[in-house]
């Protein structure tokens, strides 16, 4: 489940069967292979857990006000708990890194048996937590359940399409405005079942709705939820104290949805024909793109090759008596003149090369997540199967990044190659973690539920260390035990004189027009992705995003090819760092775009959450600079290798 894919507790696929795949499907493509539905008899026990109370939009402006989420257990909330007190459930390293922290609760609900106003818990509010329950109420909190892994919603109905879903998630309370703030107390639980084959011994749990209410019980010891009653108002007054009566009430309904289908009425797809219609808008554009890119470097590529080649021919056999002017084939010019320094070692080949090898790393196990994903690998049942199988590819994939790491900065002629094995599994992971880690204290110093335990920080040390550490040793051993790649055409000793550039050549200007292409590809999905991080949204779409990754990538290596070659043709032959930056410049746009969401759907009322918003943004945006870069590069350092070595060069 996506829920939240890089939360402020936390901080992104292939042949004609996957083609397929990549169609949104119903929710039945989203279940694991062998995990089997839990069946359950009339009576028997089906539990419910609680989680973390996480904000949403808040009704009255529709905008979220705060990023932190809290135990449901908080001392301040008051809500009932079991006799024997709350017990953890066993989460997942993604969900806990998610912000999940799944707990026991005192509720009962025995399958096909309804309950009417059952009394959980009479507690009383000081006014310090009043005031707590009354600001959570008024930025938009809710309460998460869940109830054979569904999560417990509120229906809703689409204003576009008229059809109606369940949104996860239910209110603490209304904020009526005027400080009418109504706190919910009394809970109707809507749970629906599917009867297998007409066994009456076998029903599954598809669906589950609640919908909470706020009932003043006059009469502690005569409660009954069918009258009518006052709205439970907390008293924030100095020294002021509110009783609360909990009950909550269970109606189970039969279902015609089939278990393997029970996700579909969480899984709404939200304004299907806008992602439709930009998804089609950014795959043409691409093509045309792509198209015009090949058509005008396969053409003119062929005059200059054949052009370059031609004059070698006339200055290898002057037999003729007829100059090289004489037969219109004019000097050197262009790219050809820089051959003698187009593969010249960049400076910092070491901070490079580290970069493209965790940049390599990262491309291959954001494909494989997808893959994963396509495939149902990655049910949302299975609450952090999407962290987690992202935190084990990135830690098994250390080989790759520590070979492609070795291999560039062989290719560039370091001599610094224990540095480049030490610094290649340690400094971008480290880096990552030291501003995860310092933005964790925030949590922490909230009281947050969001907080990721400092065991569990010390199991992903543990983990890095022990296998993803090892991994890239070994992948770079490999890298610098190999050949070295060999240039096409021999560098120069002494290098070449680089001209003054026109202005759209210079770096920023270049690198700002390069970075905004791939943007434009993944602008749209991005919007949803923000959505479902910020808004606990479930994001399944991963049929929308596969296409989106792979026009990202051919957008960002057609462009970057294209800045090199105008680059080369200028006699600009540092071309490594440029590419890497022009395309790592999506993660620009990327934060700004992250900036503008903030401004036009969040308001922040604290200091901890903006920086927690701004610090998780501008981490995310750092890991796409080294993705992109690193497709720019590497597609850079084909495209120059190869028209380089199609010349004939003396």
């Amino acid at each position: 489940m996506v829920s939240r894919a890089f939360s402020p507790s936390s901080a992104a696929a292939l042949a004609a069967s996957l083609l397929l795949a990549a169609l949104p499907q119903p929710a039945s493509a989203f279940y694991l292979p062998g995990v089997a539905p839990t069946s359950y008899k009339p009576g028997d026990t089906v539990p419910l857990y609680v989680n973390a109370i996480r904000p949403i939009a808040a009704p009255r402006d529709g905008v979220l006000h705060s990023v932190m989420s809290y135990d449901y257990y908080h001392p301040d909330l008051h809500f009932c708990a079991p006799a024997d007190g709350p017990k953890s459930v066993g989460e997942s390293l993604g969900s806990i890194l998610f912000g999940d922290r799944i707990m026991t609760s005192p509720f009962e609900l025995k399958m096909a048996q309804n309950e009417t106003c059952k009394q959980l818990c009479a507690v009383t509010y000081e006014a310090e937590s009043s005031q707590f329950v009354n600001m959570l109420i008024e930025k938009g909190y809710s309460l998460n359940w869940l109830v054979d892994g569904l999560p417990a919603g509120q229906e809703i109905i689409d204003d576009l399409t008229g059809t109606e879903f369940y949104s996860p998630g239910f209110l603490i309370g209304q904020d009526n405005g005027n400080n009418a703030i109504a706190f919910n107390n009394h809970y109707d639980i809507v749970v629906e079942y599917h009867e297998v084959s007409g066994n009456p011994d076998q029903l599954r749990v598809v669906g589950v709705l609640v919908q909470p209410s706020s009932l003043h019980y006059e009469d502690p010891n005569a409660v009954d939820c069918s009258l009518q009653h006052q709205a439970v108002v907390l008293d924030t007054k100095a020294g002021g104290k509110t009783p609360v009566q909990f009950t909550y009430s269970v109606y189970w309904t039969p279902s015609k949805t089939v278990w393997a289908t029970r996700w579909d009425k969480y899984l709404h797809v939200v304004e299907p024909k806008i992602h439709w219609f930009s998804l089609i808008n950014s795959a043409i554009i691409v093509v045309f793109l792509v198209l015009t890119v090949l058509s005008v470097m396969v053409r003119t590529l062929k005059k200059d090759i054949a052009r370059y080649n031609r004059l070698d021919q006339i200055n290898l056999d002057d037999l003729s008596g007829t100059s090289a002017l004489d037969d219109g084939v004019q000097e050197d010019s262009g790219w050809k003149l820089v051959h003698g320094d187009v593969f010249r070692a960049p400076t910092h080949p070491l901070l490079l090369s580290v970069f493209l090898g965790n940049g390599a790393q990262l491309f291959v196990m954001t494909g494989f997540t997808i893959m994963f994903a396509l495939l149902g690998f990655l049910s949302p049942s299975n609450r952090g199967s999407l962290g987690t199988i992202m935190v084990l590819l990135y830690t098994v994939l250390g080989f790759v990044g520590g070979y492609a790491s070795a291999r560039v900065y062989k290719a560039f002629g370091g001599e610094k190659w224990k540095l480049n094995i030490a610094l290649t599994p340690l400094l971008v992971p480290g880096l990552v973690f030291s501003v995860f880690f310092l933005l964790d204290l925030f949590l922490w110093a909230k009281q947050s539920s969001g907080a990721v335990p400092f065991t569990t920080m010390l199991v992903i040390i543990g983990i890095w260390f022990v296998i993803s550490v090892p991994l890239s040793f070994a992948g770079s051993w490999v890298g610098f035990r190999s050949a070295a790649i060999e240039s096409p055409v021999h560098t120069n000793q002494i290098p070449r004189q680089i001209p003054p550039v026109t202005t759209y050549l210079k770096p920023i200007p270049s690198m700002l027009l390069v970075g905004i292409l791939p943007f434009g590809a993944i602008f749209v999905e991005l919007y949803f992705i923000m959505n479902s991080i910020w808004f606990s949204k479930i994001y399944y779409m991963f049929g929308f995003l596969f296409l989106c990754y792979g026009l990202m990538i051919i957008t960002c290596a057609a462009v970057t090819v294209l800045m090199v070659y105008f680059l080369l043709c200028a006699e600009n032959y540092h071309w490594q760092w440029r590419a890497f930056l022009a395309a790592g410049t999506t993660s620009l746009y990327i934060f700004g775009n992250a900036m503008i969401y903030w401004i036009s759907k969040l308001s922040f009322s604290s200091l901890a959450g903006s920086v927690l918003y701004v610090g998780y943004s501008a981490l995310i945006s750092f890991l796409f600079f080294i993705l992109t870069g690193s497709i720019g590069f590497f597609s850079s350092w084909w495209f120059t290798r190869k028209i380089y070595a199609s010349i004939k060069v003396d």
